[in-house]
């Protein structure tokens, strides 16, 4: 009688996990933020600064964070989140604004704090960082 397999089960090692190792010498990643919720920008930027301070990537690691649709609540002056924003500029991240949603909303670009830079659509930026090998990460 062959064995059930919840026997096989049981018997089973359990698969070895090695941890990824960063062994390449630049790591490129973009986040992407299209919602205006706190606990989303919170967790946004918390997942930034969460890969900014893996020991793996130190050093080794550029960073954008394009925002576009409800996302630029974050970047507008009258907003919160100007010392994490420039915390993370400090650190090298680009910070990018879509401009189709300024358009589309009437905001202009003086009502974002002035170390925000522009792209033409979000959309658009995305699509070129994923061909050019970025990793694309969407909180």
């Amino acid at each position: 009688m062959a064995p059930s397999l919840s026997a096989i089960a049981q018997k089973a090692d359990p698969p070895v996990f090695n941890v990824a190792r960063a062994t390449k010498k630049m790591y490129k990643a973009i986040y992407q933020l299209n919602s205006d919720d706190d606990k989303k920008i919170k967790a946004t930027l918390k997942n930034i600064q969460n890969a900014l301070d893996d020991p793996r990537l130190k050093g080794k690691i550029q960073i954008e964070l394009i925002v576009h649709g409800g996302g630029v609540a974050l970047y507008m002056k009258d907003g919160p989140y100007q010392a994490e924003l420039e915390a993370l500029l400090n650190k090298g991240v680009i910070l990018a604004q879509c401009e189709n949603t300024l358009r589309e909303r009437k905001i202009g670009k003086q009502q974002l704090w002035p170390f925000v830079s522009f792209v033409p659509s979000a959309n658009g930026e995305l699509i070129i960082r994923q061909a050019d090998g970025w990793a694309y990460i969407h909180p």
